[in-house]
């Protein structure tokens, strides 16, 4: 796969630019919420299967269900309001972003196998090839890139 303006580009000789696919989901932060964003995430991974042939294998398909509970689950728990899901994917990896409500940074803290809880943006940060946070004018969002394939 060759990058064409920011785009994936099908290699037919032709180089035609191809828009990723892009869903997103609102939540209201009630609950049933994560489980929602998770089932949500997994349909969307079954369409980049099917729409670009993506060849994620079956680490893929549990890695990023965790990846979503982790990001749903900090935007539920430490924001004052509704949060959204957007994903992106080609072939080769899925975006996940999580905008929402609170202006506060996460903050991750440092590996301790003693510590009870806390451990989620450890996590994110284990199973995504980069993670970016800022703010938006709305509150902040939280970004990460999970590769498909290793």
């Amino acid at each position: 796969m060759t990058e064409y303006l920011g785009g994936a580009v099908i290699p037919t000789g032709f180089d035609v630019p191809v828009e990723p696919l892009r869903r997103a989901a609102h939540y209201t932060g009630e609950p049933g919420c994560i489980a929602e964003a998770r089932t949500f995430a997994a349909r969307f991974l079954e369409q980049l299967r099917t729409e670009w042939c993506a060849a994620a294998d079956s680490r893929a398909d549990g890695e990023l269900l965790l990846l979503v509970s982790e990001l749903v689950t900090n935007a539920d728990r430490h924001s004052n309001g509704p949060y959204i899901l957007e994903l992106e994917g080609t072939d080769s990896a899925v975006t996940v972003s999580v905008y929402d409500s609170s202006c506060a940074l996460p903050r991750r803290y440092p590996k301790n196998p003693e510590r009870v809880g806390r451990h989620g943006l450890e996590i994110v940060h284990a199973l995504a090839s980069e993670v970016t946070v800022e703010r938006v004018p709305v509150g902040k969002r939280v970004r990460a890139r999970f590769a498909l394939k290793h």
